[in-house]
């Protein structure tokens, strides 16, 4: 037979609690700025500063400063809008709307050169995108006309002898690093390639055209030595990228397949690689879109001409971006034509880099891996 316990239960006396009153201005209290408070103070600042600003360049007779006028209304409204703020909801949520508003700020002052380049590249490059821009070179063309067909066949066939030389190098360079490197030599490798994602472009120009130069002569300019340069520069990004996404590959799916007798290397390619294919891919991309604007290695390694070349083991070959810089450099008559050309062939330069980095974030969404069911 169960006993029942013969202590005595205690009871807990009770307790008197104190409520104390809160004060109005206090963070507990409860008082809020209203939602359209932060853009009526940000309103009548600007109006402010710009107001004060008008009547100064009145005064003055000189120019409206419009930089200015921003500039000293944001700090207005920062001033402003935390005094409020403290006043009315404390402390706590002052410090956190001068916060957002230093945030917010410093968003949109990066991001006024990004729209600045933009509305300028694109207001001047229009007026030459059209059909004889991308259907003719400048072979023969000394004023009005020409195109940049020439320019885009070397990019194209440049930057594609690029990749071909830098992915398998890459990325069995980063495969090497997760599964095989250990010791000495796997720090060497990984030392070096943070050295040579730092280095200067031209240096990776006058490394390939030393190294060609040693065989086929001084002066040497073809397709395939920027190529290689290019290959310099695009090599880290490209191991970079791979060793991250191959070390995000969870050890339970190799275990996994050793567990199932598959070897090693069986277990990479079809195991390991499939699981980040999306993250390589992108990676590849946007090592591309790095690349494909440089102007330096390939001034030095491919050089510049008018006319169409095919052949990357033969004869100099124009790219984009050279072809930027010899429009703007050697202007001729009349001088607004070879600016034009300039800065429609900048506006095609940027358009391809965007559409790079559209195409990556599609292929990475494309070949993630599914994980529902």
């Amino acid at each position: 037979m169960l006993q029942r316990s013969s202590r005595k239960e205690k009871r807990i006396p009770p307790v008197a609690l104190t409520v104390r009153p809160v004060s109005a201005g206090s963070a507990l209290a409860g008082n809020r700025l209203s939602k359209r408070t932060p853009w009526v103070v940000l309103a009548a600042s600007l109006a402010a500063s710009f107001a004060l600003f008008a009547l100064l360049a009145a005064a003055s007779g000189s120019a409206f400063q419009t930089v200015g006028a921003v500039l000293v209304g944001a700090i207005g409204y920062l001033i402003v809008i935390t005094v409020l703020s403290l006043s009315v909801e404390g402390g706590r949520q002052a410090v956190d709307r001068f916060i957002t508003g230093l945030v917010s700020g410093a968003f949109l002052l990066a991001m006024v050169p990004l729209i600045s380049v933009g509305i300028t590249v694109i207001g001047n490059g229009l007026a030459r995108f059209d059909g004889e821009f991308f259907n003719s070179s400048m072979r023969n063309v000394t004023g009005e006309g020409g195109g940049a067909l020439h320019a885009m066949v070397g990019t194209l066939l440049i930057t594609l002898a690029a990749t071909i030389i830098s992915v398998p190098l890459g990325l069995m360079t980063s495969i090497y690093l997760v599964e095989y490197g250990r010791g000495r030599l796997a720090k060497t490798i990984t030392f070096l390639v943070d050295v040579m994602t730092g280095i200067p472009s031209i240096v990776a120009g006058l490394f390939a055209y030393a190294a060609f130069a040693l065989f086929l002569g001084p002066g040497v300019r073809m397709g395939i030595v920027g190529a290689v340069a290019l290959s310099v520069l695009m090599i880290p990004v490209v191991v970079r990228s791979s060793e991250e996404m191959l070390r995000l590959v969870p050890n339970e799916l190799r275990e996994a397949s050793y567990a199932l007798g598959v070897p090693k290397w069986r277990t990479i390619v079809k195991v390991v690689l499939p699981t980040s294919i999306a993250g390589i891919t992108t990676g590849i991309m946007l090592a591309i879109a790095r690349v494909i604007g440089e102007t330096a290695p390939l001034l030095i390694t491919a050089g510049f001409t008018a006319s169409m070349n095919y052949n990357l083991f033969q004869d100099r070959m124009q790219s984009l971006p050279v072809y930027v810089y010899t429009q703007f450099a050697n202007q001729g008559n009349p001088a607004f034509a070879f600016l034009e050309r300039a800065w429609a062939a900048a506006l095609l330069l940027i358009l391809i880099v965007m559409a790079l980095n559209l195409l990556a974030r599609l292929i990475a969404k494309w070949f993630a891996p599914k994980t529902g069911r």
